[in-house]
């Protein structure tokens, strides 16, 4: 049994793609998965299985589609995978809060940093399949484009952490 982490892409953000996360338990546990758990409400689920990461991810995704209507990105990570993002970040320096792995299904093109538009004070550097980016000046008022994160999802350090923690447990 592999303990994993779903993220969803779009989840109860700015008012788009309600989810209660009562239902993404319901709908987790129908798929097969066990000791399914959420964490707030913006699409971050953990729980065990014995299928394949891309089993779990195509099980996941049909049923959210079923649900939403249209296609929910879902991004997977096993319990290790999370904490090694953590360790990963080359932003500890900076607040948990303001930084973030932009979580992608593969590795980042190596011209993604370069791709990036708006660039002002952020700092962005490349992992295995994320993109971490710190906004000094918070994400909200940022004109940052990063064409290669288009359909990934973000999570910031104190919600990767609690993940991590939670995939632990």
């Amino acid at each position: 049994m592999t303990t994993y982490i779903a993220l969803l892409r779009a989840v109860n953000v700015g008012g788009t793609g309600k989810l209660p996360m009562s239902e993404l338990t319901t709908m987790c546990e129908a798929a097969g998965l066990t000791n399914v758990r959420t964490y707030i409400a913006s699409g971050n689920v953990v729980f065990d299985s014995a299928l394949s990461e891309k089993a779990v991810a195509k099980k996941l995704a049909a049923s959210l589609e079923d649900y939403a209507g249209k296609p929910v990105g879902v991004m997977i990570r096993t319990g290790p995978e999370m904490a090694a993002v953590l360790n990963g970040n080359p932003f500890r320096e900076c607040a948990p809060n303001l930084t973030f792995a932009i979580f992608l299904d593969a590795a980042p093109p190596a011209d993604a940093i370069d791709a990036t538009r708006g660039q002002r004070d952020e700092l962005l550097a490349l992992g295995k399949r994320e993109i971490y980016v710190t906004y000094p000046g918070g994400s909200g008022t940022s004109k940052l484009k990063i064409p290669a994160a288009a359909s990934g999802t973000a999570r910031n350090m104190n919600t990767i952490a609690k993940l991590a923690e939670m995939a632990g447990a």
